[in-house]
């Protein structure tokens, strides 16, 4: 991600009710040891450390972390640039995934090779939470240029048209492209692929990696699957003892 992307990602990506939904369930172990998997700028990481949590951020994205260590109390956090394969044995009580990271690790091979290395990095006991979209809610079907239009201010005024279309959907997996177009006419085009995964391929992965799944979470007010507009699939797994 580019410094500016970095700059959109955090004007388009604000507190929300997924992220108090993260807060609350980390917040059931006091005091705990926790690890945010791909913090991105480090807005829940940092809500985390302010809640008393010993906190690990870690992201692949250098522009990103950048963001993230000029915030606020940002000392308070450990940052990472890398993946879940630099992570230390048994070190944390809870690991997160959120804001759908998980979607972005598409590989079969390198969703369960991560998986394989959360559990190395959690206690025995330890908590894992993520979420992933349902597929079954077709959510991308509204990813189109009308439904996805949207207005970003950034922090020095300028305002970004922004809009979104699906340019593939095969197998799984579903290609966008989201268009950032400039107040002088300029427009920035950021590509994506996201792997959608039914909840029985994500109880299958998680079992062979060894987690035993808690609950899944349809929505953010932890209706069932499929009893929620959110279309979610919010996984809260425990790691073998």
């Amino acid at each position: 991600m580019t410094p500016i992307l970095a700059t959109i990602y955090e004007a388009e990506n604000r507190w929300g009710r997924d992220d108090d939904f993260f807060l609350a369930a980390v917040d059931e172990t006091p005091a705990a040891r926790v690890l945010d998997v791909g913090c991105g700028t480090g807005r829940l990481t940092l809500a985390l450390a302010a809640r008393g949590h010993t906190v690990t951020g870690v992201d692949p994205d250098r522009a990103s972390l950048a963001v993230a260590r000029t915030k606020p109390d940002a000392g308070r956090v450990t940052w990472i640039e890398g993946t879940s394969d630099v992570l230390p044995d048994a070190a944390y009580d809870v690991a997160v995934l959120s804001s759908h990271v998980a979607q972005e690790i598409r590989a079969e091979d390198d969703w369960a090779g991560t998986l394989a290395d959360l559990r190395r990095a959690l206690v025995p006991g330890g908590l894992l939470v993520f979420d992933s979209r349902d597929p079954a809610a077709r959510r991308w079907e509204h990813w189109n240029p009308t439904d996805s239009r949207r207005r970003l201010a950034l922090p020095d005024g300028t305002v970004v048209d922004a809009w979104t279309e699906v340019t593939e959907v095969s197998q799984g997996s579903v290609s966008f492209v989201h268009h950032y177009v400039f107040p002088d006419g300029d427009e920035l085009r950021s590509p994506g692929t996201l792997r959608f995964r039914t909840e029985a391929e994500l109880r299958t992965a998680l079992a062979a990696a060894g987690f035993t799944v808690v609950r899944i979470h349809g929505g953010w007010d932890r209706e069932p699957v499929g009893a929620s507009g959110d279309g979610e699939l919010i996984v809260i797994a425990r790691a073998a003892g």
